[in-house]
């Protein structure tokens, strides 16, 4: 009897631990900033007012990116975001990390592709052993919540200006870098213009065949090489814009 008793007294203090455990499981956003290493994306909720939506009951799955996944984007991309006029341009983007319900890894991989929640869809795809999303890989997964399930990805997804999905994420970044090295170039920074540019070409690169054709990257291989191998800025800048010029005309 007194084992029997023992026995009881060690499993009910077992299951109190667990209980509480699990009920100390702080949410998304306090998981997220307790981790450190989202202080971007912790700033950038705040400034679209989402915070308290993700403190909610949900619950959520939230691909995360990191902080490096932020500093990915071309210079000056956050911090245009976080201003007051930008809000709805930063909610679209930030909404679009954010899928209704939790969604655990081993799901995620079976799935094809994920409704987010400004309605535009993420494609996903295993490659290897890794899941992408869009042209992002999940570096961690299955951070538990008590509102849900974190994923944490190495760049930042951006959904296609009026696509349904993000898989024309390479153009996305295109028309951002055009915009920026424009403003660059006018104000007489031109290696500074051409950097940016270059910068958006190796991300697209970089990404999957379906997302850019051999076409375009062989436009966008060339003029790297004409502009790495210019010792003008100026010429850099122009040769770089054009084959981006091209490359997002091909898309229309």
């Amino acid at each position: 009897m007194k084992i029997v008793t023992t026995s009881l007294i060690g499993l009910l203090a077992f299951a109190s631990f667990s209980f509480a455990e699990k009920k100390e499981r702080k949410d998304i956003v306090d998981t997220a900033v307790a981790a450190g290493s989202f202080k971007t994306l912790a700033a950038a909720l705040e400034a679209g007012g989402l915070v308290e939506a993700l403190k909610g009951k949900g619950p959520f799955t939230v691909f995360a990116p990191t902080d490096e996944a932020f500093a990915k984007l071309p210079e000056g991309t956050v911090e245009t975001l976080l201003k007051p006029e930008n809000k709805a341009k930063l909610v679209d983007i930030l909404t679009y990390h954010v899928v209704s319900g939790r969604v655990p890894s081993k799901k995620a991989v079976k799935l094809d592709s994920a409704k987010a929640l400004n309605k535009k869809d993420i494609a996903l795809e295993v490659k290897g052993e890794s899941l992408y999303l869009n042209s992002s890989k999940v570096v961690k997964a299955d951070i538990r919540c008590s509102n849900g399930i974190i994923h944490v990805i190495d760049s930042v997804l951006l959904p296609s200006a009026g696509g349904k999905t993000g898989k024309n994420v390479a153009n996305d970044l295109m028309v951002a870098a055009s915009e920026k090295g424009v403003k660059l170039f006018n104000h007489g920074q031109h290696g500074a213009c051409a950097d940016v540019y270059e910068v958006a070409a190796l991300a697209g690169l970089k990404m999957s065949t379906a997302r850019l054709t051999a076409d375009q990257k062989s436009i966008l291989t060339s003029a790297l090489q004409a502009s790495q191998g210019s010792q003008c800025n100026t010429t850099r800048a122009w040769t770089m814009r054009r084959a981006l010029d091209r490359v997002m005309a091909s898309n229309d």
